[in-house]
């Protein structure tokens, strides 16, 4: 099969790419710097290019809360531009299977613990990242319609944060266990005996492990042909306080942690249900948050040691 994986390049991309490969597989790789998929005429080329099948749509701009904080306009229209880009695309070549990534930001502010997907549009977002998650969101009633008038085969995926090896470890655009790693590992190196981190540490978060998530992708794209969105993710949460705790633990981080509390918490509590993945087409995460976490410290550790190159 012509298999197609937008953002492929990227954090997760390069692990689902993983994870096809050792399944005999050969997939087209697109990556940003080839194909702005902001731009019509540049996914035009890049589907001309693939000819594909089955498409696994994870290209996005994403990023922690300060992030969505400083680029509301910018996630927001990048987010809605490359996908409805490629559900047209995916409509115009006949594609004969779409899988497209929301994200856990798509939930309401206050909905249910766990969020199971019927409560998807029960309420707003939490403001911080809102405007990426209506983004997201905007592409599931898209899939939905395209399924609708034209057949469309197209399954809308919902990851909840995500972590592992290859995770983005700048600290301006980082999500929460990346920060947490980086800030500790320097901050012993440097003989600092205090580090801030953002809001009162009182915010649960779920976590699922990157090769965990790739494999969940790739089910889905084997079995599952439903028009209904489907979680992804392990089903437990811990608060921040909690994780940070145990990300000096793996660090060796021994310093004073200081919460800032003048900046947002973001949405108060996260964890999915995440029944329905098992039962539409098996999955379920198998790394624990201890191990995935030693590896992702391992694998940040072993990359400032490699030489750079030019």
């Amino acid at each position: 099969m012509r298999i197609l994986v937008t953002g492929g390049g990227g954090f997760l991309g390069t692990h689902v790419v993983e994870r096809l490969r050792s399944e005999g597989e050969d997939p087209f790789v697109a990556r940003r710097r080839d194909y702005d998929l902001t731009v019509a005429t540049d996914a035009e080329r890049m589907f001309a290019d693939a000819r594909p099948e089955l498409v696994l749509h994870l290209a996005a701009e994403v990023g922690g809360i300060g992030a969505n904080r400083d680029n509301p306009g910018r996630y927001w229209y990048a987010n809605l531009a490359m996908g409805a880009n490629v559900i047209e695309q995916s409509r115009l070549h006949g594609v004969e299977k779409l899988v497209v990534l929301g994200t856990i930001c798509a939930y309401p502010k206050f909905a249910p613990v766990p969020f199971h997907e019927d409560d998807l549009w029960n309420g707003y977002p939490e403001e911080t990242n809102a405007p990426y998650g209506v983004a997201k969101k905007a592409l599931l009633v898209g899939l939905q319609s395209y399924r609708e008038q034209y057949g469309l085969n197209g399954v809308f995926l919902l990851p909840v944060n995500l972590y592992g090896p290859r995770d983005n470890f700048d600290l301006r655009t980082s999500h929460v266990i990346p920060a947490l790693i980086r800030k500790m590992v320097e901050a012993q190196e440097r003989g600092e005996r205090e580090i801030v981190l953002w809001g009162d540490g009182s915010p649960t978060r779920e976590f699922l492990y990157v090769d965990d998530c790739a494999e969940g992708i790739v089910l889905a794209a084997r079995r599952y042909d439903g028009a209904e969105p489907v979680n992804l993710g392990t089903g437990q949460e811990i608060a921040i306080r909690e994780l940070a705790e145990l990300a000096a633990e793996l660090t060796g981080y021994d310093g004073e942690i200081v919460w800032d509390t003048t900046k947002p918490n973001g949405q108060p509590r996260r964890q999915l249900d995440v029944s329905r993945a098992r039962e539409l087409f098996g999955f379920e995460a198998r790394t624990p948050l201890h191990e995935g976490l030693e590896r992702t410290v391992a694998w940040y550790r072993a990359s400032r040691s490699e030489p750079a190159v030019l």
